[in-house]
């Protein structure tokens, strides 16, 4: 861990640490405790599991949380955990972003109750972090289990992972049976479960990390520009016809909206509750100097993973001051019963809630299909405009005939009576205009999507 910290931090000052109260053997007085932490220090040069100080990463400052794996396997107690305290305090009054690079077994037992509370600790500090509007990214190395991940690196806003590293709850030791080195304990496994955000190379981690937290801190409180249409820049004759042009496959989706409108940008992964919707692409990208997170639906029916990651994104967006741009296409929400197993109702709720407390602005460009709910739990209240190859309906016209048990020939007649073209919608006071082809100079599209590789 230590090299890994070498190549990725600059100007490393270690803080001071805080004093220790409990004696050489420890709050229980556990027999030989005191002569393993010498041990320890001996083996690795390090008093504590844990090395906090003052970095660079690139030109970003920030407070660093270093775990020594080999003090004790990198475990909490009460000495680490005054020190992560201290760590994002200082944080706080410096007003610097947090990055904690985590390889720990869990928390310490030779400390019992006294080490395991640390991570109530360890949360309240997370908390006060986030309402200081302060980012924290979390990298996590093999391995990282127990506590430690269930506090410091799984509440992150943003969590890194290296390659093969062991992530779990429960430590190899404390696993039994058949399964006990199971996949599932792995980064790459918690990437696919949306527990994760980015795996990748120790050589790559510098640069990812350093990127992040400049995406981080770099809000301001304008609204995002309304994007450039990309499409066909006539309106179709007739609401069935607007319908067919947005179900055409050569129509721009949302990538090719994202390569146009962002220099650079990075994706998020998943809703942290088990679940990924590769449908709904949300992230942080900069433009024009400054940072915008997005939302961004492809055209697919969007689960409830889907919509939990983007409140996710909101949520995050909101605490850091950054606006959002969603980007609205799908001919509505998944209605299969997986998804009603899962949630879907409860899921469209939390992200119509989330975006009409939001404090920073939102702005949404419907791209494409807006099929009733499912798309309008992603718009913006007061920013919201539609290129004129798109539509936006309280239902589809099929499911509009099926309701209404009207034979399939009177479908188009039908998307007519719904005024579902932009034109309708801007004079029913429903949208706030139809966007434009214009011009954009030509730069570098930078993106990085994570991949379990």
């Amino acid at each position: 861990m230590r090299s890994v910290l070498d190549h990725v931090v600059s100007d490393f000052t270690p803080l001071p640490a805080p004093g220790d109260d409990h004696g050489r053997d420890g709050p229980l007085g556990w027999p030989g405790y005191g002569d393993q932490r010498d041990r320890a220090e001996q083996q690795t040069g390090a008093s504590e599991a844990v090395v906090c100080g003052r970095g660079r990463l690139a030109s970003r400052e920030a407070i660093v949380i270093h775990f020594e794996f080999g003090y004790l396997g990198g475990s909490l107690g009460a000495g680490a955990g005054a020190r992560i305290a201290d760590a994002f305090d200082r944080a706080v009054a410096e007003r610097l972003p947090v990055v904690t690079f985590i390889a720990s077994g869990g928390t310490r037992m030779q400390e019992g109750m006294v080490a395991l509370r640390q991570l109530q600790t360890l949360a309240h500090h997370c908390v006060r972090l986030r309402d200081h509007g302060l980012p924290h990214v979390a990298v996590l190395n093999d391995p990282t289990t127990g506590g430690v991940w269930a506090t410091l690196g799984s509440s992150a806003d943003v969590v890194v992972a290296l390659p093969g590293a062991q992530v779990a709850f429960a430590g190899r030791r404390v696993r039994s049976g058949p399964d006990a080195d199971d996949p599932v304990y792995t980064a790459e496994s918690h990437w696919h479960a949306g527990q994760v955000d980015e795996v990748v190379g120790a050589d790559e981690l510098g640069a990812c990390v350093a990127e992040w937290l400049e995406l981080l801190t770099g809000g301001s409180p304008e609204p995002a520009e309304v994007p450039r249409a990309l499409g066909g820049a006539d309106e179709a004759a007739d609401g069935w016809q607007a319908v067919q042009r947005t179900r055409d496959a050569r129509r721009p989706r949302a990538q090719a909206y994202l390569d146009d409108y962002f220099d650079r940008r990075r994706y998020i992964s998943g809703d942290r509750a088990g679940g990924v919707d590769s449908g709904m692409l949300c992230g942080v990208g900069r433009r024009g100097g400054r940072s915008i997170a997005f939302a961004a639906q492809t055209g697919t029916r969007t689960t409830p993973a889907g919509f939990r990651t983007a409140t996710r994104l909101v949520r995050l967006a909101d605490r850091l001051g950054l606006p959002v741009l969603t980007l609205v296409d799908t001919p509505g929400a998944a209605a299969d019963p997986e998804a009603e197993r899962a949630g879907v109702g409860p899921a469209i709720a939390e992200l119509f809630t989330t975006i009409a407390a939001a404090r920073v602005p939102v702005t949404t460009l419907v791209i494409g299909e807006g099929g009733s709910g499912g798309a309008l739990a992603a718009c913006s209240p007061d920013r919201l405009w539609i290129t004129p190859d798109a539509y936006f309906s309280v239902i589809a016209p099929e499911l509009a005939a099926a309701i209404l048990k009207r034979p399939e020939a009177e479908v188009p007649d039908l998307a007519r009576t719904l005024r579902l073209r932009p034109s309708d919608l801007l004079e029913l006071g429903v949208v706030d205009g139809i966007a434009e082809a214009r011009p954009r100079p030509a730069t570098p599209v930078h993106a990085v999507r994570a991949t379990s590789s």
